[in-house]
C-alpha cells in the first residue's frame, strides 16, 4: 500500500503537473482576475523552475558532498531506481539517469576500492512487476566479466528503507565483510544514507549523479532558461517529501 500511495504522491509532486493545472485554471475559469492571478503564478514558476543558477544553488544545500575515497572496502552496495530497465520492442538493456550509480560501481571495483558488488533494488513499475532492476544490473556486471563470487543481489526492495532492510540481512550471512560503501545518486544519498543507519549499518556515501554548485559564473548560466532543470526539480522535491515521510515512519 505505501509502495502505492508513494507512486501516486511523486506524481502531483512533478513541477509539469503545477504548470498544467495552473495553465488549466487561466483557461476554465471565468473569472478575469483569477485567471491572470494563475497565468502570473504560472509564468513565475516557469522562470524560478528552469533557472539553472538557483537550482544548482538549492541542491548544493541539498545533497551529500562527495569525498575523495582513500581506503579500500569490503562491500561496494548499489541501489536501483531508473539506472537500468528492460527494452522488450528492441531486446536490450537500457540505461536511465540514474545509470551513474552502475557506472561508478564497477570503476571502484576495477581499481580495487571495493572487493564486493551488493545491488539491491526489486521492481519499481506497478504493472511490470515481474523485470527486478537488481537481475538486470546483475546480468551487466557479468558481461563485462565480473564473478559471480563478487556479485551480491537482492531482488526484493522496492524503496530506499527496503535497500537497506534487505542489504543488512544479505551482509548478516558474510560477517567477513566490515566495510561498506554507499554508491547512489547525490540527491538521493541524504535519505539512503539515514535508512542504512536506522537499520544499524555503518555506511560511507559514495554520491553520483553530482550535481550542486558547480562555479559557473556565464550570463547563459545565470539567466538563459533550462527546460530540464524542471527534472532536477521533480526530483529535489521527491527526496525532500519522501525523506519527510520517512521520518514520520520511523524509517530514518
Amino acid at each position: 500500500m505505501f509502495f502505492i500511495f508513494s507512486k501516486i504522491l511523486g506524481f502531483f509532486l512533478f513541477p509539469v503537473v503545477w504548470l498544467i493545472l495552473l495553465l488549466a485554471l487561466a483557461i476554465f475559469l471565468k473569472n478575469k482576475t483569477k485567471r491572470k492571478r494563475a497565468l502570473v503564478v504560472a509564468f513565475l514558476l516557469i522562470l524560478v523552475l528552469t533557472n539553472s543558477y538557483l537550482v544548482n544553488k538549492i541542491v548544493s544545500v541539498w545533497d551529500v558532498t562527495p569525498t575523495t575515497v582513500d581506503t579500500c572496502y569490503d562491500v561496494g552496495i548499489v541501489l536501483g531506481g531508473s539506472t537500468i530497465t528492460y527494452d522488450a520492442r528492441y531486446n536490450r538493456d537500457t540505461f536511465h539517469e540514474n545509470g551513474d550509480r552502475l557506472i561508478q560501481a564497477v570503476e571502484l571495483y576495477k581499481k580495487g576500492i571495493i572487493k564486493k558488488i551488493l545491488i539491491t533494488g526489486g521492481s519499481a513499475n506497478l504493472i511490470y512487476t515481474k523485470i527486478k532492476e537488481a537481475n538486470l544490473m546483475d546480468s551487466f556486471l557479468h558481461t563485462i566479466d565480473i564473478p559471480s563470487s563478487d556479485i551480491l543481489v537482492d531482488t526484493m526492495a522496492q524503496n530506499t528503507h527496503q535497500n537497506a532492510v534487505y542489504s543488512k540481512k544479505i551482509l548478516e550471512q558474510h560477517p567477513e565483510y566490515h566495510t561498506y560503501l554507499l554508491i547512489t545518486s547525490s540527491m538521493h544519498m541524504r535519505r539512503a544514507r539515514a535508512c542504512f543507519q536506522k537499520v544499524g549499518l555503518k555506511v560511507t556515501p559514495y554520491p553520483t549523479n553530482l550535481l550542486g554548485d558547480n562555479g559557473k559564473t556565464n550570463l547563459e548560466y545565470l539567466f538563459m532558461p533550462d527546460i530540464s532543470n524542471l527534472l532536477i526539480w521533480n526530483s529535489m522535491i521527491h527526496e525532500m517529501v519522501g525523506y519527510l515521510v520517512y521520518k514520520i515512519k520511523g524509517y530514518v
